[in-house]
């Protein structure tokens, strides 16, 4: 549809990307809804490519090299946006195909309602990564366990629950009891035990980088003021939302992290459900993990702004509704200290100190 030569005479309005491993799809639409550019182009190839375009608005779906590609043609002078791709799907015609996942996106990107996902630094990048790699390392961990246990039941032989019972006990029931299992078994549990221990030590190096990280980032520090919030919810936070901009309220986070109720309402009637469960898992995990480290300890809940909801709520709340709503209160106190940028509780201090 377009020549290399005549493409910086192109009226763009808006230019979708489909971005894949090795290609990318490029439609782009002028200012009448028309769509005037039509191409598929190598990956090595988008600077070029986009260095003879207009200065115009591209749209991509978010996935693992958006916000690359975002900063990429940011420099070259273009306005990126980067959608949620639950927000492009309904602007697909026809068969799902390359080029017609780049039209979709070009027609989502001009819509004024939108909500985009924040461009992220390469540093948000760098501790997203770090906490990625942490949580396979667990989720590794976890098995390896499960695994050791599942060969122990086998040979007969139980352990109370726990990791650190596990650990505790583990040599001495292979050694006491190396009459109740084969040569090979008790090798291979000795195998995965090594494994174990490599594990814990790859964790421990990870977090204590987490940990250094979240001592010289101000706002993680404003973050671990918050109850429950320590170095690992704080980093994460940071490195999935920098500063809160992308959302207008409290509620809106909590709502992206899956901590409000699904809603199917009609007629006037509200018909509230279960949570939502979209958005980040692996932050909506920590939130109501750390809600639960709160609820272990109910003589500290007088200590909080919010603890006559607290106390009030919890006879009436099971303990897990009672701590996703919990969870869900935390992400929005998150937010307001990284919006305003002051520590939780800031003013009630100092009304207190006066």
């Amino acid at each position: 549809m377009t020549t290399a030569t005549n493409l910086n005479k192109l009226s763009l309005a808006s230019v979708g990307i489909d971005i894949g491993k090795e290609v990318f799809h490029l439609v782009g639409f002028d200012p009448d809804g028309k769509i005037v550019l039509r191409r598929k182009i190598k990956r090595l190839a988008l600077v070029s490519e986009f260095e003879k375009l207009p200065p115009c608005l591209v749209g991509m779906e978010a996935c693992l090299s958006a916000h690359f590609v975002s900063r990429t043609l940011r420099k070259l002078g273009h306005d990126p946006r980067i959608i949620p791709a639950i927000y492009v799907k309904p602007f697909i015609k026809g068969q799902k195909n390359d080029y017609n996942d780049a039209e979709a996106i070009a027609e989502a990107v001009v819509r004024p309602n939108l909500n985009f996902v924040t461009e992220k630094t390469q540093d948000q990048l760098d501790l997203q990564a770090l906490h990625r790699v942490r949580s396979r390392l667990v989720s590794r961990r976890t098995s390896t366990i499960n695994q050791i246990r599942a060969f122990l039941i086998e040979q007969g032989i139980t352990v109370r629950t726990g990791a650190h019972a596990l650990r505790n006990s583990l040599l001495a029931i292979l050694e006491d009891r190396a009459d109740e299992m084969s040569l090979r078994m008790r090798g291979l549990i000795i195998g995965l035990y090594e494994d174990w221990q490599r594990l814990d030590e790859r964790i421990e190096s990870i977090t204590s980088e987490i940990e250094m990280i979240s001592k010289h980032e101000e706002n993680c520090q404003r973050l671990m003021s918050v109850p429950g919030i320590g170095p690992i919810i704080s980093t994460a936070v940071v490195a999935a939302i920098g500063t809160g901009e992308a959302f207008g309220r409290g509620r809106d986070f909590g709502a992206w992290l899956g901590l409000v109720p699904r809603q199917y309402s009609t007629g006037g009637k509200p018909i509230l459900g279960r949570i939502s469960k979209r958005g980040s898992k692996y932050l909506r995990t920590l939130f109501i993990q750390a809600a639960h480290v709160i609820l272990m300890r109910p003589q500290n809940w007088q200590k909080f702004s919010f603890g006559p909801w607290l106390i009030e709520a919890a006879p009436r709340l099971h303990k897990n509704k009672l701590a996703t709503a919990l969870a869900n209160k935390l992400a929005r106190i998150a937010w307001s200290v990284l919006a305003h940028q002051q520590t939780f509780d800031a003013n009630r201090d100092e009304v207190t100190a006066h």
